[in-house]
C-alpha cells in the first residue's frame, strides 16, 4: 500500500498564489509509483478543499469554478486521527472520511502557514510532517526574533531597529531619531513577518522613511528597519536535513535592478516556461571565491542549526562589497519552489528531494515518540490537590 502524502498549499496569505505554484511543482515531482498524493487547497477565506482538479495549475485561473468542483474538508484536532473528513456528509450516514493521510508536506508561504500557526495544528494532531516545527517556524518567520537568536549565536546580521505599529503611532519622532542615529540613511523597511518582498521599501530620507513605514504597517504589527548596504551582493543557499544532520546546496545569486529584489522580479521574470522562484533571474552557481562560498555555506548551516530547522529551507545572505563582510539576511523555512533548482544543481533531483522530505518527516515522528510527554499517574486518586490547592 502506497504512502499517502497530503500536500497543503494556498492559505490566508499575501503569498497565496506563490504557494499554489510551489505546490503544483512539488506534487508533479513526487514519484507516483511510490506515493499517493492528496492535494489540500486552503482558500483565501481559510476553507480547505480537495479534489483531482487541484493538480492542474491552469484551473486556478477561475478559482470560483475550481472550488465548485472540489470537496470541502477538514481534519479533527484529535491526536492520532489522520483522516480527512468531508464537511458535507451523505444523508444516509457514514463517517465522512474522504481519505487517510500518512504524511503531510506543507507548502504554505507567509503568514498563517509558514509562521508556525499551521504547524501547531499538525503537531496537535500528531501526524508526521515535513519542515520546521511550530517554534522553529515562528522564529524563522519573524525577522526580529530571528535576528536576535542569530546574533546571540554569533551569526552576523546587519544593524537594525524594530518597533510595533502602536509604538510608531505614539512616539514616532523618538523612533525616527533612533533610526537616524543608530542606522543613518539609507535604510530598508520591512514588515517583520512577511516574505516575497511584500511591504518592503528602501528609504533615503526622513520623508521616505515615513512613507515606507506607513506601507509596512499595513501588513504587520511589528516593523523592522535595517541599515541598507550601499554596495551589496545577494547570495542564497539552501539547507536540507535537520538541525543535527544537514547539508548545504550550491549557491545562487539573484539578479536585481534596485535596492532589493522585488516581488515582480522574483516571480514574473525569467523564461516563459519557468514558474515561481525558478522563474527569477539568477546565476547558479554564484561566481564567488571558494573561501567565500564555504563561509556562506557555513553561515547558512549555522542559521539552520540555531533556529532548530527541519526539512528544506533557504538562507539569504548579503555581502558588503566595500569590506567583504557577510551578513545573514533571513531564512525561508518553506522556500519558493522548495529551492528544488538549487538541489538539482547540487546533484539531488526534485523527486529525490521529495523522498527526503518524507523520510525526514517519518524520522522526526519516530524520534518524538521516544520522548516522555506525561506520567502514568493519577494525582487525584492519591488525594493530591483536593485540599488547599496545588503547590508548584
Amino acid at each position: 500500500m502506497k504512502t499517502n502524502i497530503g500536500v497543503f498549499f494556498g492559505g490566508r496569505s499575501t503569498e497565496h498564489e506563490i504557494s499554489v505554484i510551489s505546490a503544483s511543482q512539488a506534487m508533479a515531482a513526487i514519484d507516483h509509483e511510490k506515493y499517493d498524493v492528496t492535494p489540500i487547497y486552503i482558500s483565501k477565506q481559510g476553507k480547505w478543499y480537495t479534489g483531482p482538479e487541484l493538480l492542474e495549475l491552469k484551473n486556478y485561473k477561475d478559482p470560483k469554478s475550481l472550488i465548485g468542483k472540489c470537496k470541502e474538508v477538514y481534519m479533527q484536532p484529535t491526536y492520532g486521527d489522520y483522516n480527512l473528513y468531508a464537511c458535507k456528509r451523505s444523508f444516509f450516514g457514514g463517517n465522512g472520511v474522504v481519505t487517510k493521510l500518512d504524511v503531510v508536506i506543507p507548502v504554505l508561504h507567509g503568514s498563517n502557514g509558514e509562521d508556525g500557526i499551521f504547524e501547531g495544528v499538525l503537531e496537535s494532531i500528531g501526524i508526521p510532517f515535513a519542515g520546521c516545527n511550530t517554534l522553529a517556524s515562528a522564529n524563522g518567520m519573524d525577522k526580529i526574533t530571528m535576528k536576535m537568536i542569530l546574533a546571540a549565536g554569533g551569526v552576523p546580521v546587519v544593524p537594525y531597529v524594530w518597533f510595533t505599529d502602536k509604538e510608531w503611532f505614539s512616539k514616532r519622532d523618538e523612533l525616527v531619531n533612533r533610526v537616524e542615529s543608530v542606522l543613518g540613511y539609507p535604510v530598508i523597511v520591512k514588515p517583520a513577518n512577511l516574505g516575497s518582498s511584500v511591504g518592503i521599501g528602501s528609504a533615503h530620507t526622513r520623508e521616505e522613511l515615513l512613507e515606507k513605514v506607513a506601507d509596512a504597517e499595513r501588513y504587520s504589527t511589528r516593523i523592522i528597519v535595517e541599515h541598507l548596504l550601499g554596495d551589496m551582493q545577494e547570495i542564497n543557499c539552501s539547507v536540507l536535513g535537520d538541525c543535527d544532520d544537514y547539508r548545504t546546496s550550491v549557491l545562487e545569486e539573484p539578479i536585481k535592478s534596485a535596492d532589493f529584489l522585488t516581488y515582480e522580479e522574483k516571480y514574473m521574470g525569467g523564461g516563459k516556461g519557468a514558474k515561481g522562484m525558478q522563474r527569477s533571474q539568477k546565476r547558479i552557481p554564484a561566481e564567488l571565491p571558494e573561501d567565500v562560498t564555504k563561509r556562506i555555506q557555513h553561515l547558512a548551516g549555522e542559521t539552520f542549526r540555531l533556529l532548530s530547522c527541519h526539512g528544506v529551507s533557504r538562507v539569504d545572505v548579503m555581502i558588503d562589497r566595500t569590506d567583504g563582510q557577510i551578513y545573514v539576511n533571513e531564512i525561508n523555512t518553506i522556500p519558493g519552489s522548495l529551492s528544488f533548482y538549487l538541489w538539482e544543481a547540487s546533484g539531488i533531483s526534485f523527486d529525490k528531494l521529495m523522498d527526503k522530505l518524507v523520510e525526514l518527516a517519518i524520522k522526526r515522528k519516530r524520534q518524538s515518540e521516544m520522548k516522555t510527554v506525561s506520567y502514568d499517574q493519577n494525582i487525584f486518586a492519591m488525594g493530591a490537590g483536593t485540599k488547599g490547592g496545588v503547590k508548584k
